[in-house]
C-alpha cells in the first residue's frame, strides 16, 4: 500500500511536460556513438528543424567497436564521427568515457546519465528497452529506467539542481520478443527527411562502413564510391514497416496520410516517469496531429 501511495504522490507531484511555453527540449540516451542516430535520428531532424532543443547522448565512448583499431585512437576517433553526425542532425552530441562492451549499471554511472537529463531539462527522454544481444544496450536501458524517478530527487547528485517536472520517457523500437515484444505506442512519419539521416549517420564510417559489415560478414558489398556507400546505406535501412506500425500511424495521422509512409520511426510509453496524455504528446510531437 506504501509503494502504491508513493508511486501515485509522484504521479499527482509531476507534469508530463513543461507547462510554459517554452520550446519542449528532448534527450536520446544510446549506449555508442551512432546508437541515438539509427534509434531516433529522423525524429530528431523533425525536431531540431521544429526549434526544439535535442542531445544525443552515448553512454560509452565506442572504444572496442572495430576490427582493427581500439583504445584512445578509436574513441577519439568515434567523438570526432559523433560530433559531425550531430552537426548534420541539427542536434548536440555527448560521449561519455566509459569503456565500450564492459558497460554495467553501476551508481556512478547512473548518476551521469541523471546529471545529463537534469542539465538538459528534459521533457522527453528516449533510450532503449533493456533486453537486447548488446549488454551495453540492455544497461543502457537499465540506467535510464533507474535514473527516471532520481533525476527529481534532491539528495542524488545533489551537486545538479533537481528537475521540477518528471520527464516523459519512451523507448526505441527493437525487434526482441522476449520477456516481451515492442509495442509501438508512438509511430513518427521520416520519409521526408530520411536522407537527411543517412547522411547524418554515415558519418559514423568507422561503423557503417568498416566494423559493422566486417562483424556481420557483408565487408564485401561496401561501395569505395563516397556517394555509392550512401546509396547502399539507405538500402540497407530500407526496412519494411511492421503491420503494427502501420497500425500506429494510422492511429495517429489517419489511413491516407499512413499510407504514404515509406520510413518511420516507433517508441513505446515507458511505464516510469510521467505517463503522457494525448495532448502531452501533440505537443512533444505537433506532427501527430491529423
Amino acid at each position: 500500500m506504501a509503494r502504491y501511495l508513493i508511486i501515485m504522490l509522484m504521479l499527482a507531484g509531476f507534469t508530463a511536460v513543461s507547462q510554459t511555453n517554452s520550446t519542449p527540449r528532448i534527450i536520446v540516451i544510446g549506449a555508442h556513438p551512432d546508437d541515438c542516430d539509427l534509434d531516433a535520428g529522423g525524429t530528431a531532424i523533425l525536431l531540431a528543424n521544429m526549434g526544439y532543443a535535442v542531445k544525443f547522448v552515448s553512454v560509452t565512448n565506442g572504444d572496442a567497436g572495430h576490427q582493427t583499431e581500439g583504445g584512445g585512437a578509436l574513441a577519439k576517433r568515434r567523438i570526432a564521427e559523433a560530433q559531425e553526425a550531430g552537426k548534420r542532425f541539427g542536434v548536440t552530441y555527448d560521449v561519455l568515457d566509459n569503456h565500450d562492451g564492459e558497460l554495467i549499471p553501476t551508481l556512478e554511472i547512473r548518476l551521469q546519465v541523471i546529471r545529463k537529463i537534469r542539465e538538459w531539462n528534459a521533457d522527453l527522454v528516449i533510450a532503449p528497452r533493456p533486453n537486447d544481444y548488446h549488454p551495453d544496450h540492455r544497461y543502457t536501458g537499465v540506467l535510464v529506467q533507474d535514473a527516471a524517478y532520481m533525476v527529481a530527487v534532491p539528495n542524488v547528485a545533489p551537486d545538479t539542481p533537481p528537475l521540477k517536472k518528471n520527464p516523459v520517457f519512451l523507448y526505441s523500437q527493437d525487434y526482441f520478443q522476449r520477456p516481451n515484444p515492442f509495442r509501438p505506442d508512438i509511430a513518427i512519419d521520416i520519409t521526408s527527411v530520411f536522407d537527411q539521416k543517412i547522411h547524418a549517420v554515415s558519418a559514423h564510417e568507422s561503423q557503417v562502413y568498416e566494423w559493422l559489415p566486417w562483424i556481420g560478414g557483408y565487408s564485401n558489398e561496401v561501395p569505395k564510391n563516397a556517394e555509392d556507400r550512401k546509396k547502399w546505406l539507405a538500402k540497407r535501412y530500407d526496412v519494411k514497416l511492421s503491420a503494427e506500425v502501420r497500425k500506429t500511424l494510422e492511429q495517429w495521422y489517419g489511413k491516407e496520410k499512413a499510407a504514404q509512409v515509406k520510413y518511420a520511426e516507433a517508441f513505446e510509453i515507458c511505464e516510469y516517469g510521467t505517463q503522457p496524455k494525448e495532448e502531452d504528446l501533440h505537443r512533444l510531437f505537433p506532427m501527430l496531429k491529423k
